[in-house]
């Protein structure tokens, strides 16, 4: 067994000791990373902390440090209510604007991340508001970002333009933005219905046991149980409100009608909030500034402006979670470094059939990406793209739109930033159960989406 093949199984294993135990797996994957890059690799240990991802930090410590001020000064909610203004009654409204106003930011040219940390809070908490499982939005929101990830201004369309000139198809930037946009808004459409009905499912089980418990209970001893409302129980029961907050209510007459939204006053405090996050916008797409650096910058001046608000912010970082992806992040690196993933390109590239290449690539770049930065998935594979995608029987825009979508699709994963930040975006209570529910999604674009890209775009030549 080559020492390449040892160091992915150990860091399946820290994964998966992660996934089925309360173990954080970002600190095994640090200390795997040691492990096998002193004893097995022969790196030095300075050689392993250099792997660090120090610029991802700082986008997980800026951007969830900044939006932990965001929702402590009340500026979510002054969003929410003018979002909730927006749609009115019409639910349906809700999941569609997020989607649209993420993919906006990322077309834009924002980072993916720092779309989703402007939208995520808010999403989350609208999606509260109107009844919506917060899941079914969180995905809602992710795949927004990746609709217009593949803009030519956005990092994510930059590198896979690259492939494109280097594959000469210099004209295809535009379709390459169009069918991911495409894609992803039908996922979005298909995550939003699926997950919703999972919990509407789940919700109606939940109360056709408590309702079973109430009538047992109350043949016992002649008396009845706590009432439940939207299927969260009374304070003698435990309910499924994890998934499925219920929305604004009032209760009259035996029945339950949500009411207009609570009015959120506009302070000036909330004001240099939301013109904080304009400035961040501005700094990350205009500037070219790194967006973890101008989120600490924006974070700071809010702390100035008002001190008060530094404990609590700090305090309810997503810390785990920042350790998580790190931690991963560094021993995917530290492979990187030993030159296991250059074996697998190398591998790759050469099987002879640009078919079946451009299949196992996008699989590839899918698992990787997964734990990893995806434009530093992209970044990697890219080399390996361009002479599979010069393949006279492919078309160039096809075979990288398939390796595109399949880096960026299971970016929701819990190890990956957008999955992370999502994660921060979540009530805290919530953490470990969008973990589970993020990764089983991820799990499943991993091995669903590469093969239906792959025919679609590669076999079927669409492009």
């Amino acid at each position: 067994m080559s020492l390449s093949i040892i160091a992915f199984l150990v860091l399946v294993a820290a994964f998966a000791i992660g996934s089925f135990t309360k173990i954080n797996a970002g600190l095994l994957a640090t200390v795997a990373a040691f492990g096998v890059g002193t004893l097995l690799a022969g790196m030095s240990i300075k050689d392993v902390i250099g792997q660090f991802p120090a610029g991802l930090f700082f986008i997980l410590v800026g951007a969830t440090l900044l939006f932990a001020i965001v929702r402590i000064n009340g500026t979510i909610d002054l969003l929410a209510y003018w979002a909730e203004r927006l749609a009115g009654d019409r639910k349906i409204l809700v999941p569609v604007l997020m989607f649209l106003l993420t993919a906006a930011l990322a077309s834009a040219g924002a980072f993916t991340p720092a779309a989703i940390a402007i939208v995520a809070p808010v999403g989350l908490a609208l999606g509260m508001r109107f009844g919506i499982s917060t899941l079914a939005m969180g995905l809602v929101i992710v795949q927004g970002a990746n609709a217009g990830a593949f803009s030519p201004v956005n990092p994510f369309g930059v590198l896979a333009n690259k492939m494109l000139e280097d594959a000469g198809a210099t004209d295809g930037s535009f379709k390459l933005y169009a069918y991911c946009f495409i894609f992803n808004a039908v996922l979005a459409a298909i995550a939003y219905v699926l997950v919703q009905a999972i919990m509407k499912r789940r919700a109606a089980k939940e109360q056709e046991r408590l309702q079973a418990g109430e009538a047992g209970e109350a043949q016992h001893d002649g008396g009845a149980a706590a009432p439940a409302v939207n299927g969260a129980p009374g304070p003698s029961g435990s309910g499924t409100a994890v998934l499925t907050a219920p929305a604004q209510t009032s209760v009259a007459a035996g029945s339950t009608t949500r009411t207009g939204p609570e009015k959120v006053a506009a302070t000036p405090m909330r004001i240099l909030t939301l013109v904080g996050i304009a400035a961040l916008l501005v700094l990350t797409t205009v500037l070219g500034i790194d967006v973890g650096v101008a989120s600490l910058i924006i974070a700071t001046v809010l702390i100035v402006l008002d001190s008060g608000v530094q404990k609590p912010a700090v305090e309810s970082m997503p810390w785990s979670a920042i350790i998580l992806v790190t931690g991963i992040v560094t021993y995917v690196g530290m492979l990187e470094e030993m030159g296991a993933l250059k074996e697998l390109q190398e591998g790759i590239a050469g099987l002879g059939n640009s078919s079946l290449a451009a299949l196992i690539t996008s699989y590839v770049v899918a698992i990787v990406s997964a734990f990893a930065s995806t434009t530093g998935t992209l970044g990697v594979i890219s080399p390996v793209v361009a002479p599979i995608a010069m393949d006279p029987l492919l078309t160039p825009i096809g075979v990288v739109t398939a390796i595109a979508i399949s880096s960026s699709v299971v970016d929701v994963s819990p190890m990956s930033t957008s999955g992370a930040l999502l994660m921060a975006s979540a009530q805290p209570k919530d953490e470990r159960m969008f973990f589970r529910a993020l990764l089983l999604w991820a799990i499943a674009m991993i091995a669903v989406v590469p093969l239906l890209v792959w025919f679609v775009f590669v076999q079927l030549g669409l492009g």
